[in-house]
């Protein structure tokens, strides 16, 4: 059965006018970033045994007695999701498939992998933020700064579990301390950047309505549906030249009003992608 669906995922990816890519965590999550087990003790073994943090995504909501503290937690976290090489080449397998056709990734994941696996920067739409970027906590405006060279000053300085006061980040025109620029609550700041994204994603959509597109969904789970889930899943029922499909590593599912136009694949998102390549000689 699952030979079978690579193969139409393989010969819709040939035959489609466009693309749209939604992808999730379990995305990132096949291409080896982890944020338990091996990859997060190596990383963070001392926080481990004084906090008993249970993952790194929760240590990184853990009140944190001073801003040293939590620029030591930060600074590591960032450098390795956001800076360091990915474990494996899923999204670069992903861009072989793709490269040639005429795509756009709409993405919640803030981990910066598709640009550094080398998608067109102008082709990507971060709905959810980026480990790459500060902005003020308040905000006092609506602008994101570049974090990658103050994050490796506090991964060279910090010591104890701790950055130098110095290093701690403020805003630049309030003085107030910074944050990241993560959708957490209403703070999070929507810079130019991010609308110009947006704007370019749906001209991309606009462009082809009505035409031959894959909504191609990407290990997207339950916590955020109605951001690339419940959109694909409309925009299939609404355009019967669409095509939905979905990989998964736990539920791939679709409603039945699409199921005679959708492809589910449950199972690793990397495996899959080198099974749709063998099937369609891509």
């Amino acid at each position: 059965m699952q030979t079978k669906a690579y193969k139409e995922l393989a010969g819709q990816l040939a035959s489609a006018d466009a693309v749209v890519i939604g992808a999730g965590a379990g995305l990132s999550a096949s291409a080896g970033m982890d944020y338990t087990g091996r990859r997060f003790a190596e990383n963070f073994s001392d926080f481990i045994a004084k906090y008993h943090c249970s993952d790194m995504y929760a240590g990184g909501f853990y009140p944190f007695g001073s801003p040293e503290e939590y620029w030591a937690y930060w600074s590591r976290y960032i450098w390795i999701n956001r800076y360091q090489d990915m474990p494996k080449p899923v999204y670069q397998d992903l861009l072989r498939l793709v490269g040639r056709k005429d795509y756009f990734v709409l993405t919640t994941n803030v981990d910066h992998c598709f640009q550094r696996a080398g998608f067109d920067k102008k082709r990507l739409f971060y709905t959810q933020g980026d480990y790459g970027l500060w902005q003020c906590a308040k905000p006092c405006h609506h602008k994101t700064y570049d974090n990658a060279a103050a994050v490796r000053r506090m991964l060279d300085a910090q010591e104890g579990m701790r950055i130098p006061a110095g290093l701690a980040p403020r805003c630049p025109l309030c003085g107030g301390p910074m944050t990241m620029n993560l959708r957490c609550d209403a703070t999070f700041v929507q810079d130019e950047g991010w609308y110009q994204a947006n704007g370019r994603y749906q001209d991309f959509l606009r462009r082809h309505s009505g035409r031959h597109v894959l909504f191609w969904e990407l290990g997207v789970g339950g916590n955020t549906p109605a951001i690339i889930k419940y959109p694909f899943w409309q925009m299939t029922g609404q355009n019967p030249r669409a095509v939905y499909a979905c990989i998964n590593a736990a539920e791939a599912a679709v409603p039945p009003e699409i199921a005679g136009r959708s492809i589910c694949i449950q199972g690793d998102i990397g495996a899959a992608l080198q099974h749709i390549t063998r099937e369609g000689n891509l």
